[in-house]
């Protein structure tokens, strides 16, 4: 069985990027990184999904939970200010940008790759780093970009013996959020689970409430609604209101946006 280490959010992309995985029988490593997001809730909805595919017998999954918010403290983000206000609106650049983590994703990348790079040394065999990085991510995050995953291998490669046995697996990078839940779908007929099961367990949105809730108004919050309604679902997780007026809300943000 091929192995694959994986950056596990708790959202959208990388639990669609696990089941992926899962469907093309990879024994997974999956990690989260509790790094003082205000959404930290997503650490428990990842957990919850494990749990959910070792139940119905997927346990060639493990997962690592791992605290590196003293460090990451360092570094000024809204995302990981909870005072500040998430922008609501229409998912680009100009909403969004405010939630960037400076250096976040090299930062998972280092610990993800010497992760991996240990697993190679200790069992002789090649291991993938698979991320859950997509094209409506270009113009916002610029570490989600093909550009910045090829430098950073290089970087890698060059930083360490036999980093032949590392590579990096980006599915997404082309695609868009509507395309990642079609595959999703597609691995979950494909490994018999409850593809409303499985993303009830996710948390897409920067605010959500205590209680993982969200309003549905902040740029991510309308990027995964517009995504469900695009492939014919009705999103699973709860919002603080209906799903009629959530929809209506993101539709509305978006032919606004177009007439711009």
């Amino acid at each position: 069985m091929r192995a694959s280490v994986i950056s596990l959010s708790g959202g959208l992309d990388s639990t669609s990027l696990l089941v992926h995985l899962l469907s093309k029988d990879y024994n997974v490593d999956a990690v989260s990184f509790r790094y003082g997001q205000r959404h930290e809730i997503e650490i428990e909805k990842a957990s919850e999904n494990i749990s959910y595919l070792h139940s119905i017998g997927l346990k060639q999954v493990r997962h690592k939970v791992i605290d590196i918010s003293d460090a990451m403290s360092l570094i000024s983000s809204d995302l990981t200010n909870n005072k500040s206000i998430i922008p609501t609106g229409y998912y680009e650049e100009k909403s969004m940008k405010s939630t960037v983590v400076p250096n976040r994703n090299s930062i998972f990348s280092s610990i993800l790759y010497g992760f991996a790079l240990s697993i190679a040394n200790r069992t002789g065999s090649d291991v993938q780093i698979s991320l859950g990085v997509h094209s409506g991510d270009h113009t916002i995050y610029p570490d989600c970009r093909p550009d910045f995953y090829k430098s950073l291998h290089k970087a890698f490669t060059l930083g360490n013996w036999d980093s032949d046995r590392i590579k990096f697996y980006m599915p997404y990078i082309d695609t868009d959020k509507s395309k990642i839940l079609v595959d999703a779908k597609e691995s979950c007929s494909v490994l018999g689970i409850d593809f409303s099961v499985l993303f009830s367990n996710t948390v897409t949105s920067y605010s959500p409430n205590s209680d993982g809730i969200s309003d549905g108004r902040t740029g991510s919050d309308i990027e995964r609604i517009l995504a469900f309604h695009e492939i014919g679902e009705i999103d699973p997780v709860k919002y603080t209101k209906p799903w009629e007026e959530v929809l209506s809300y993101a539709l509305k943000v978006r032919s606004d946006y177009n007439k711009l």
